[in-house]
């Protein structure tokens, strides 16, 4: 005679069973995309077509309730292996690609960014070396260096990036002037007004420079989305046109701004979320309340929240602290920021229902534009 028990153990055994009939489908579905990886790197084709993307999609929210399930989690399973694929084709393409690919020096490539971009234009098919005083205590070795003096022959880079941390980045485009290399100079700090002198004096030197800014930390993968502002010190044609090769990856999103606007959208994107994050934490902290309890008890909207903010307060504070400092729209940020507390403050301790009303109504037109 049977139990509950040993029907349990039965239905979870064929579970186990259907999972391995599904890794074995992934395994083959992973294989056929190298093959696809191929057959694309070979012809030149770009690894992402977004029309096939969107059928599989498509096909696996209308299986959805066939399944049982809600069509956003087939779409999140379906998501999920795509982006396996994708990855799986990628890397097959990197060896054919990198006939096609250039010479790239990472001036900086020892720090956090520094390493993402090296790894991340290896997989491009780019062969990067590093500059990087961190190299010193390392053995000798071709392609890795500790002092610019060092570098045999900077006229044989396509690309100089310069990835070195915010408060010496002018120093360290400076430096460049004794060498002129030969490729464009790429730096890719978070804030730029500070910069402007340095990349001026290069560019008057004959010098080809771009300001970049990755719109993402270095735990992001390179696999996902990403984001590149582009911080034009020219025509967005010509500042695209530079990067096109440097950039040649499937997920690459590359959004020009003029150069003088760039530090006021950081100072909204990055400042105005940095600091809510820096606040949250430092009022909870006010609080007093245990953190335990306060994890324990936690609505999902905490938890969101204390997520975003853990992510913040996680980071490098010299960094977090320079992109605060250096941004020269800080304060109308911060004047922003007292104001809309204050009015907050004002509309609950009156009861204002149908101002409180039309204040979160704006505002969720500033994150939600097509709501309006």
């Amino acid at each position: 005679m049977t139990g509950p028990a040993d029907d349990l153990n039965s239905l979870r055994q064929q579970i186990a069973d259907t999972d391995r009939t599904l890794l074995e489908l992934l395994r083959r579905r992973m294989e056929l995309a190298a093959a696809v990886g191929e057959v694309k790197a070979r012809s030149g084709a770009p690894v992402v077509v977004r029309d096939v993307e969107d059928r599989v999609l498509m096909r696996a929210r209308q299986h959805a309730e066939a399944c049982g399930v809600s069509p956003e989690v087939m779409e999140a399973i379906f998501q999920s292996i795509m982006r396996g694929s994708v990855e799986r084709q990628h890397r097959v393409g990197v060896a054919l690609r990198q006939a096609r690919g250039g010479r790239v020096l990472v001036v900086g490539g020892a720090g956090a960014m520094g390493n993402w971009f090296r790894t991340f234009l290896a997989a491009v098919g780019h062969e990067v070396d590093v500059l990087d005083p961190a190299m010193a205590p390392l053995a000798s070795a071709s392609g890795r260096y500790s002092r610019a003096d060092d570098v045999p022959d900077w006229q044989a880079y396509d690309f100089v990036i310069a990835a070195t941390p915010l408060g010496n980045m002018p120093e360290r485009l400076r430096e460049l002037l004794r060498f002129r290399p030969r490729g464009p100079i790429v730096e890719i700090a978070s804030i730029k007004d500070h910069l402007r002198p340095a990349l001026d004096e290069l560019r008057a030197a004959g010098l080809t420079v771009v300001a970049l800014h990755p719109m993402f930390g270095p735990g992001k993968s390179p696999y996902e989305p990403l984001t590149f502002v582009v911080a034009c010190l020219r025509s967005p044609e010509e500042e695209l046109a530079t990067l096109a090769s440097l950039l040649a990856h499937p997920y690459s999103k590359l959004i020009p701004v003029p150069f003088p606007h760039h530090d006021r959208l950081m100072g909204w994107l990055l400042g105005l979320a940095h600091l809510t994050g820096m606040l949250f934490g430092a009022a909870l902290t006010a609080s007093g309340l245990d953190p335990a309890e306060l994890q324990a008890c936690a609505s999902s909207t905490f938890a969101r929240q204390a997520q975003t903010a853990l992510s913040v307060l996680s980071e490098d504070p010299d960094l977090y602290l320079d992109i605060q400092r250096l941004n020269p729209h800080r304060e109308e940020v911060y004047a922003a920021t007292r104001r809309s507390l204050e009015e907050l403050v004002r509309l609950v301790g009156s009861g204002e229902r149908d101002g409180f009303r039309d204040l979160l109504v704006g505002s969720r037109r500033a994150l939600q534009p097509e709501a309006g």
